[in-house]
Formats: structure tokens, sequence, C-alpha cells
């Protein structure tokens, strides 16, 4: 014991480490109002005098505890370990849960994305060749969703939804292109039978349903709204009711007309406001918001095609 000098005989007439001071925010990430003391006030004698901090003993302890990371690491980058060699575990950081959830809404926004551009490319010629057995297609559409909404997985809920909501723009578009084509005028109404139903879902289990069958309707409004605006809804029943080789010059005259200054001022103010509604609603940390802004941008990109089109390749156009 004589051998041990006087730094061991003053510490072990210091008193002990406190729990609450060895569960320091130092040492393994706990908040710092959990700890009522510092390690200099732990090391200090029954008279209260702190340890030499020039004793080379109690400055490498301290350096030691002042090196501790809240992940769980040294500051040289070394795992730390707790008893019996133990690697302390890193708190996960809040950056992963946000990424995680950012991913999932960016999954969702692409599902909504697909789902607004399918009908370009599947509905338009399976209704021009059937149209009756394209309206069919809506039973399953709904049961699929339903069964898939009524999982406890959330991603195949989601995904339930969506589908379910997928199939009310589905049923109008198949309802409005096989049988009311040549009345441009019934195509938003016909489009919106639904729009009691989205309305009373927004604030029930269907919310993204209704999030995704409004924001369609909404894409819509506006493209027939600029479409009589700009004077290309006159010569719908036009080009409809030419014959193949004729409507094509005639759909490539109307979408040179939307070239025009006043035409294209007004295509490019609606189109500019489109963009600013869907980044409004696309920074909100709502899923339903997020899937609106997609589905918005998605409409104004397929106009956008369906123009390219009409100018470039009038007989790809969807319309004839």
């Amino acid at each position: 014991m004589a051998a041990q000098g006087p730094l061991a005989s003053r510490c072990l007439r210091a008193r002990p480490l406190r729990l609450d001071t060895f569960l320091h925010n130092r040492v393994v990430g706990v908040q710092s109002s959990l700890a009522s003391e510092s390690l200099g006030v732990a090391l200090m004698d029954p008279a209260g005098v702190a340890l030499d901090p020039v004793v080379p003993e109690s400055r490498a302890l301290q350096d030691l505890l002042d090196e501790r990371s809240a992940h769980g690491r040294s500051a040289d980058g070394r795992a730390l370990s707790g008893g019996f060699g133990v690697p302390i575990a890193p708190l996960a950081p809040a950056s992963a849960d946000r990424k995680t959830a950012t991913s999932r809404l960016d999954l969702l926004a692409a599902a909504g994305a697909l789902l607004v551009a399918l009908p370009v490319f599947l509905q338009a010629p399976w209704v021009r060749l059937a149209p009756f057995s394209a309206a069919v297609f809506t039973l399953p559409l709904v049961l699929i969703g339903v069964l898939l909404e009524q999982r406890r997985h959330q991603g195949w809920s989601t995904a339930g939804a969506l589908l379910v909501g997928f199939s009310g723009s589905w049923l109008g578009g198949c309802l409005f292109w096989g049988w009311c084509r040549l009345h441009p005028l019934w195509h938003l109404p016909i489009e919106a039978f639904a729009l009691p139903l989205a309305l009373a879902g927004l604030k029930g289990r269907w919310r993204l349903a209704a999030s995704f069958y409004l924001a369609s309707l909404l894409g819509t409004a506006c493209t027939d709204g600029v479409m009589a605006i700009t004077g290309v809804m006159t010569h719908w029943r036009e080009v409809l009711l030419a014959p193949l080789d004729q409507a094509a010059p005639l759909l490539h005259q109307a979408a040179l007309d939307v070239l025009q200054p006043l035409p294209l001022a007004i295509v490019g103010l609606a189109g500019c406001g489109l963009i600013g509604l869907c980044r409004h609603y696309w920074r909100h940390p709502d899923p339903a918001w997020r899937l609106a802004a997609s589905a918005l941008a998605t409409t104004l990109c397929v106009d956008g095609l369906f123009l390219a089109a009409a100018l470039a390749a009038p007989r790809l156009s969807g319309l004839i």
C-alpha cells in the first residue's frame, strides 16, 4: 500500500462515482440533463478539494472521457466497448428515419405518375377497340384495391388505396372515350362522377385514393379549360369525325394555332401555375399531397407530349 504513493491514497479517500455521473452524455449518448455531476466533481476528496489536474493519471482519465462520442465511437474513430467487452451500440441517427420516409414518399409519387401515364398507352387503344370490356375492367381493379388496402403491411395497403383511386379515373375515361367522345363539354362532368365519394374520403382511410382521383380530375379540368380558352376545342368534333388521312392535317393545324402568341401565353401561364402548385404540394409532409403533386405534374407532361405529337406526328396522337 505504501508503494502506491499519495495519488492512490487520495483516490481511496474519494467518494465513488455516482451512477448518473457514469451515464453521462459524453459516455453513452444520453442527454446531458440526466447527469448531475461532471467527472471533476466526482473525483474530489471528502474535504471538497478536487484532485490536482496536473496529475498525469487524472488528466489521462479525463481526456479519455472527453473524447467519447454520442455515437458510440471515440475521437479517432474506434468503437467503444461497454462492460464485458461488448461494443456500445451507436444511437440510430434521426436522418436514417427521414431518409426511409422520403424514399417511401418518392416511391408513392412514382407509382402515382405511372398510373396517370398508363391510360395513354393502355386505356386509349383498349377503349377504341372494346369500350365495354375496358369499362368492366374497373370491377377487378376495385376488388384488388380493396383487398390490398385491408392488409396490415403498409406497402400493400398504400398500393390498394392508390389502385382504388385509379379505378375511378379509369372508369370515367372509359365512359367518355367509349361513348361520349364526340361531346367534349361532357368530358369533365363524366370524369367527375365520383367527386362526392372522393371529397368524403379525404377525411378517412381512403385519403390516398381520394387524393389521387381529385388530382387527376384537377389536371383534366385544367387541360379542358386551356383547350377551350385557346380555341382548340372548336376543332374537336371536326378532327374526330374526319377520315384518318384528313384528321392528321386538321390536328396538326390545331396544334399550330396553339403556338400563336396569345394562346401560347395562356398555355405558358397555365403551365407555370401548375408547376408552382406541384412544388407547393411536393414539400408537404402529408403523403396525400405529394401524391397529388405527382399526378398533376404527370398530367402536365402528358399534355406536353400530346402537343408535341400533334405537331410532329399527328397520326401518333391519342385523339385520332
